[in-house]
């Protein structure tokens, strides 16, 4: 399984995703799950992948097979060249499409779920930050101000968090302890997912990533966070008042 969140805020664009993947309790592996691209100055793409792993790296596979094509002088449609982050979403929703085609009748025969959702996130110059939820059959939709972050994968241990604290005007850093104690919360309830993470950061009108790292699995700052988080909690339930139920 997987969990991946990514946050549209005025500021700029937060993404976090585990590596954990699993085929059962004695079947247990790492695989990235978010991939990034960059032109400094003029694009700057982040995407980040649940569900069939087989379809996702051919979705995968497809992006850099057009990128080396355009790289040799062909005339082909990139992620990093067409004109619009929309039309971005229409491609890797084409690719999803074509994978479906391509194997979900053999998957299925198996008794494999051949579903996978992206999100695609990013912004090129003369253009807004935008953020694209993509399903198994190429349709998207996308970010707005009422619903400014999507998850993917395990999401439910991490959305209460994000539903009482994120709205656009967040700052940035209290967007990234809400998406980081989003994904301790699920790590703590759901063993398919798992350190180590990946984060991408990625600030209004930059075009280049502000952070693009690996969080191991010895990282004392997040493993401080995680604590700091459970004392708050546990502090303030000691802090609430005797229910008044016991007295009835």
């Amino acid at each position: 399984m997987t969990y991946c969140v990514a946050l549209r805020l005025d500021e700029g664009l937060v993404m976090l995703s585990d590596t954990r993947t699993n085929a059962g309790v004695d079947n247990i592996a790492r695989y990235r799950k978010m991939f990034t691209w960059e032109t400094t100055g003029e694009r700057v793409i982040c995407l980040m992948c649940s569900g069939n792993l087989s379809i996702t790296q051919g979705v995968i596979t497809r992006i850099d097979r057009d990128l080396k094509k355009a790289a040799k002088g062909e005339s082909v449609e990139t992620i990093l060249n067409v004109d619009s982050l929309f039309r971005v979403a229409q491609i890797i929703g084409d690719h999803m499409r074509d994978m479906q085609d391509l194997h979900r009748e053999t998957l299925q025969a198996q008794g494999e779920a051949a579903d996978a959702t992206i999100i695609l996130t990013g912004q090129r110059a003369g253009g807004m930050q935008r953020l694209f939820l993509i399903y198994s059959a190429g349709n998207f939709i996308e970010a707005t101000e009422d619903t400014p972050y999507f998850q993917i994968g395990e999401h439910k241990y991490g959305k209460p968090i994000l539903d009482r604290v994120i709205t656009p005007a967040t700052p940035m850093s209290e967007a990234l302890n809400a998406v980081l104690v989003s994904m301790d919360s699920t790590i703590r309830s759901n063993l398919s997912v798992g350190m180590p993470l990946d984060l991408s950061i990625i600030r209004t009108d930059t075009y280049t990533f502000a952070v693009n790292r690996r969080i191991e699995t010895d990282d004392e700052t997040y493993a401080e966070l995680s604590r700091q988080w459970s004392d708050a909690v546990r502090n303030a339930f000691h802090a609430l008042p005797p229910a008044p139920y016991l007295e009835m």
